[in-house]
């Protein structure tokens, strides 16, 4: 699946239209066979039944690996959300601590913000992905070497719900990298590919037996299949092609903080 994804890394559109030719090519080969066997009296009905259900059993292939990504793409977006939430709860909480280490840990949590939209935003170098992993484990250190200190200065409720929120960032920001991590099986993903070309040789071979064939219908058929095959992949995998979760919900958390807090004066 690598070489594959080394194509869609370059151009999703190079990869579909591979796809494309390699189905037109795996039905001229099965009109050729066809015709072939046409002089032989194979029965066209008997293959028509068997090719039904081959296209049926590709249908269930793409409903099953379509469901795989959508999945796939509702944990990233509910992972941003999620994450972008506890950052949020974290920042509001450290500015009520109210001392010097509750204003840095808020600071550092203002820079963190900018790196997870920034992974988010990332593409699969995994260069450009290691700087932002460090950069992410030496805030979330920085951040938790401040929270000791208020600890064992002030052990109280509030500095323990500090605690709890800045660990709920942590595991939300696991869970989100982890999410990312996650693509579309190798095994479902050429189960997929070669059911599309085995189901138009076979389709191909049943029109050769026939000794006609609508090249118009079969190239519209061809096309419709490509761009779900291609939608799957884009679908499934978070650094490709242009279906992505988006930045906003962080770019909000931004401009949240931007505001600052602000406490009112007492009523008269």
């Amino acid at each position: 699946m690598g070489f594959v994804l080394a194509i869609a890394e370059t151009s999703v559109l190079a990869f579909g239209l591979i796809l494309f030719l390699a189905q037109m090519g795996a039905h001229g080969i099965g009109f050729w066979v066809g015709r072939r066997d046409a002089m032989r009296e194979v029965n066209p009905e008997a293959v028509g039944v068997i090719v039904g259900g081959i296209l049926g059993l590709l249908a269930f292939v793409l409903a099953l690996t379509l469901s795989f990504a959508n999945s796939r793409f509702s944990e990233h977006r509910q992972g941003s959300i999620a994450e972008a939430n506890t950052i949020g709860t974290a920042w509001l909480r450290a500015k009520a601590i109210g001392n010097p280490r509750g204003e840095a840990i808020a600071s550092l949590i203002e820079d963190y913000v900018q790196v997870r939209a920034d992974f988010v935003r990332a593409t699969r170098d995994p260069a450009e992905l290691d700087v932002l992993n460090r950069r992410t484990n030496a805030l979330q250190s920085q951040m938790w070497g401040h929270l000791s200190v208020v600890v064992r200065e002030q052990p109280n409720p509030v500095s323990t719900a500090l605690m709890s929120a800045l660990n709920d960032m942590f595991d939300a920001g696991t869970s989100e990298r982890f999410a990312y991590h996650i693509t579309l099986p190798p095994q479902l993903f050429w189960l997929l590919i070669g059911m599309t070309l085995i189901s138009m040789g076979c389709l191909g071979y049943q029109f050769g037996l026939k000794k006609r064939a609508s090249l118009a219908l079969v190239v519209v058929l061809t096309l419709m299949w490509t761009w779900v095959v291609v939608e799957i992949l884009d679908l499934a995998s978070a650094r490709l092609g242009y279906i992505r979760t988006g930045t906003a919900v962080y770019d909000w958390t931004i401009q949240g903080f931007k505001g600052g807090v602000t406490i009112p004066a007492l009523p008269q």
